[in-house]
């Protein structure tokens, strides 16, 4: 099993879970490299998240964060891949109620289908970027599982998690594997 990380605005930064499982498990995660992730444009996210999901050689579940969670919704619209068997979406930005509609060029409005592929959306109650409310209502659209945190913030760098042991937890229960522990190099 493989995993790629989609961040979201600014990527994820060296204190973010995202980057700290990357460089504890550097065979298993890869990064989706957005050419500027200060100013996203839709297309251009969508378009660089389908060029790596294409180029997948085995299984892989998709864990994204915030507006990856959201570029992730647009891919599942567009396209499909035999070798994506689940996506993680924590703290899904809520684009449609952003302040900054113009900053986030064409996220708008964020597809509601169901996903082909087991889903998981983590959120918190305290997220400025999404109340739990429209989180609990984006699982339910993309007919994901829902769990709610609690007071978790955007759960990011930020929100003080680390290395986030209960999203591994999470992640582990989605692969139906404890990979992040005892992983076998098939990929």
């Amino acid at each position: 099993m493989h995993f790629m990380n989609i961040p979201g605005l600014a990527s994820s930064g060296p204190q973010h879970w995202q980057t700290i499982w990357e460089e504890q498990h550097p065979q298993l995660f890869s990064r989706v490299r957005q050419e500027n992730w200060d100013w996203p444009v839709k297309n251009d996210w969508v378009a660089q998240l389908q060029k790596q999901i294409s180029e997948l050689s085995g299984p892989t579940i998709l864990v994204a964060h915030s507006l990856g969670c959201i570029t992730v919704a647009h891919w599942a619209r567009e396209h499909v891949s035999e070798n994506v068997k689940g996506a993680l979406l924590v703290a899904p930005a809520d684009a449609d109620l952003s302040k900054r509609l113009n900053f986030v060029v064409g996220f708008t409005p964020i597809p509601t289908i169901k996903y082909r592929f087991p889903s998981i959306v983590v959120a918190s109650t305290n997220d400025m970027y999404a109340t739990i409310g429209r989180s609990e209502s984006f699982a339910e659209s993309w007919g994901s599982e829902f769990i709610n945190l609690g007071k978790k913030g955007h759960i990011n760098a930020v929100s003080g998690l680390g290395d986030w042991a209960e999203g591994k937890e999470i992640l582990q229960k989605l692969a139906g594997q404890n990979v992040l522990t005892d992983y076998k190099t098939s990929y």
